[in-house]
């Protein structure tokens, strides 16, 4: 999704080239923050709107950081993809188009977890990826609404109707394909069979473990994403000894992986330094199961044990 973030904010910065005006929030994913930031050098004013303790966003912040003479876009991700939260989207869609300023979604963590239905929503730009419904990793998909104004990010010859040069990837176009038609497929049980193992695994771990504390609304979230901060331990540290247990956990997203900075989203819903150095993020799919859970469990709560010796 990097390459479709950056390309939407720059598609809406080439049509409307007297506005130097972006909005966007704390949280985003860091392909939306770091190209934000580098048009910030580049003379772009950026309002980087907050989000409270649960990671929930303010329409009336947004409403209130919009300039009709000066805003080009506004880039409000769907789901976050650290703690799973969920934006309002169809208000910021509704809010958006009463401005009239172009509105761009990454839905990057949302696709295959919840109906996205673009006829409903008017979202000018919205970002996919396809390894997170089961794609191959390196494809992803820009949406572009019929009347919004597109600029072709890599120039080249004439493929995919004039709007992205270079030779197609075909068996990965058409395994995205595939994975978005079994993903809508199996979407109406996606909720259904993930939700239960996620709250299972949340309800244990801070049931049972001392100085655990979630991180993101405990329901206005997506399925899958579970975000916990084990207080007085090193997420680093937990996550090396979950490694060696067989267990894959992160402590935030995947582009960061080989970053030791603490995450950005955390600190920007607890500005408290420990929660952001202490966060796991656990993501369960519908291949998973009740047993997968019970013993993750099990050998989390030995781990965090043993850490705290």
């Amino acid at each position: 999704a990097t390459e479709s973030n950056n390309a939407a904010i720059n598609a809406a910065l080439e049509a409307n080239s007297g506005k130097r005006h972006i909005i966007t929030s704390m949280v985003e994913h860091s392909s939306v923050l770091n190209y934000c930031h580098y048009l910030e050098k580049k003379g772009y004013k950026i309002s980087y709107l907050p989000v409270d303790r649960d990671g929930l966003l303010s329409l009336s912040d947004l409403d209130a950081a919009i300039d009709e003479n000066q805003t080009a876009l506004v880039s409000l991700m769907w789901a976050n993809n650290e703690t799973g939260v969920l934006f309002p989207v169809k208000e910021i869609a509704d809010l958006c188009k009463a401005h009239g300023v172009l509105y761009h979604c990454d839905a990057v963590q949302a696709a295959g977890k919840i109906s996205i239905d673009l006829q409903k929503i008017p979202i000018d730009y919205l970002s996919l990826t396809g390894h997170k419904f089961h794609a191959p990793k390196g494809i992803g998909a820009l949406f572009v609404r019929k009347k919004a104004p597109y600029v072709p990010f890599i120039i080249g010859g004439h493929q995919e109707r004039n709007r992205r040069g270079g030779t197609e990837n075909i068996p990965f176009i058409v395994g995205i394909g595939i994975a978005a038609e079994l993903a809508k497929k199996h979407l109406p049980k996606y909720d259904s069979t993930v939700r239960p193992l996620r709250d299972e695994l949340e309800n244990a771990i801070l049931g049972s473990i001392p100085g655990a504390e979630l991180n993101g609304h405990k329901t206005f979230r997506i399925a899958n994403t579970s975000n916990i901060s084990f207080h007085g331990i090193e997420s680093e540290a937990l996550l090396i000894l979950l490694d060696k247990e067989g267990i894959c956990a992160s402590s935030g997203s995947a582009c960061l992986a080989d970053s030791t900075d603490p995450s950005h989203v955390i600190k920007a819903m607890k500005p408290e330094a420990q929660y952001s150095r202490e966060m796991v993020r656990f993501s369960i799919d519908s291949l998973n199961s009740m047993v997968d859970i019970e013993e993750t469990i099990k050998k989390l709560n030995r781990t965090v044990e043993n850490l705290r010796i």
